[in-house]
């Protein structure tokens, strides 16, 4: 354990995050900042980066030491500072009832005297949720966005579709000033800080090795028990392959000879961990929601073409890219979007429908740098069928123009909106 008087020191290439506002919000209301996401998102070096935790005593509980004494004593433990950053707290998640001791025996309570960070989804795990119910903020921490990358700071610019009118966004996103880029080589390079910002190619496809190796023989284990982790590793390769689409769990547990049952369990400890999420279906009718299948698609672009063996990338890693970005915009609303897509019993089909306060924009996502009608057809379909719901659509391609397809829906380069 060590004791950290100015946690921005040495952070000097640190590079700022859009996060760093909505964790400051988050402290100055609550006792407790909860920090989630995958491994390697940055959750840690955010808070380190950040001057508004100076003076906070960092323990990290992936130190066997610092673990032991945590079981030793967990009240004393969480006591022996009046401000605490709790890295990976998942690894006992038994210390949340110590801290929701400490918050509740204040006559007023501190606001943040504990930020805790996660690799897991704290949300779904019981011990956390009984413990923390209205104690806690929570904010997740995503992979890199494409303009956090570029230094900015900045989610992609979804907000703009809600705030303007569909016959303003040409202009809007032709005026923006991010710059072209091929989405191929983003995708490549991936959104976890470290190799994004520091590796070549050859590297990174080494750090995303030691990435999977880590998370399968250290990470697993604070989850579940995995009987065969090469089983498990086979799983997360047809996951990968597969990404995109629905998953049907019988199907891919056939193909690799596992009991369906077995693979369902794997994708729920995916999901919690922050390696492969959910996009559910998009309805009218919430309920419904439910009953459709979800697609996955894994946290970052680069590890799932690292996954999938390394092949050129293709739409779906174009896909990847937008959604990582749509799911690091939406944490930071205050009123949090609903990202989904959409497929109607025609198989017709749009890549993301976001909801905000009972309002869509649809978005389709073409890696073609010269899209036709072909490509617009269903998101066309989609706009004139939620006419009364939908603002307008969006259709997001590898090329360079910006032009309106109608008078609700503007195709234009990924790399204008992410």
């Amino acid at each position: 354990m060590r004791k950290s008087i100015n946690l921005a020191e040495n952070t000097s290439d640190y590079v700022p995050r859009a996060a760093s506002n909505a964790l400051h919000e988050l402290l100055n209301v609550l006792p407790v900042g909860v920090v989630t996401g995958a491994r390697q998102a940055g959750k840690s070096r955010l808070l380190a980066a950040d001057p508004a935790l100076d003076g906070h005593l960092l323990v990290n509980l992936d130190d066997p030491e610092t673990r032991q004494e945590a079981v030793k004593d967990m009240g004393a433990f969480v006591r022996r500072a009046p401000k605490m950053i709790i890295d990976e707290v998942q690894r006992i998640p038994d210390i949340l009832i110590a801290v929701k001791a400490v918050v509740d025996e204040e006559y007023q309570q501190t606001r943040g005297h504990f930020v805790l960070t996660g690799s897991a989804n704290l949300l779904l795990m019981k011990t956390v949720s009984e413990s923390l119910a209205g104690r806690a903020g929570y904010l997740t921490l995503e992979p890199m966005t494409r303009r956090e990358l570029l230094g900015r700071a900045e989610t992609g610019k979804w907000n703009m579709f809600f705030e303007q009118a569909p016959r303003e966004w040409q202009h809007t996103l032709d005026a923006d000033q991010a710059g072209a880029a091929d989405w191929r080589d983003t995708v490549r390079r991936g959104g976890f800080p470290y190799p994004a910002l520091r590796l070549d190619e050859r590297q990174r496809a080494a750090w995303f090795d030691g990435y999977v190796a880590t998370y399968l023989e250290r990470d697993l284990r604070d989850l579940t028990a995995i009987a065969d982790l090469s089983d498990f590793r086979r799983a997360m390769q047809a996951f990968a392959i597969r990404a995109g689409t629905p998953v049907n769990a019988s199907a891919v547990a056939a193909d690799l000879g596992l009991v369906a049952r077995t693979l369902r369990r794997w994708l729920d400890i995916l999901n919690v961990s922050y390696q492969l999420l959910q996009l559910p279906a998009y309805t009218v009718r919430q309920a419904a929601r439910l009953r459709k299948r979800p697609k996955y698609y894994w946290n970052d672009a680069g590890l799932a073409l690292h996954l999938a063996g390394n092949p050129a990338p293709a739409g779906v890693h174009l896909e990847t890219l937008v959604y990582s970005d749509l799911r690091a915009w939406a944490a930071l609303q205050l009123h949090r979007p609903q990202v989904m897509y959409w497929r109607d019993e025609d198989n017709r089909e749009v890549d993301f429908v976001v909801e905000q306060k009972s309002k869509v924009v649809a978005f389709e996502v073409k890696a073609t740098q010269n899209p036709g009608a072909d490509d617009w057809q269903h998101l066309k379909h989609f706009v004139t069928h939620y006419h009364d719901k939908c603002l307008g659509g969006v259709l997001l391609h590898g090329g360079k123009d910006t032009y309106m397809i109608s008078d609700k829906i503007v195709a234009t380069p990924w790399w204008r909106v992410l």
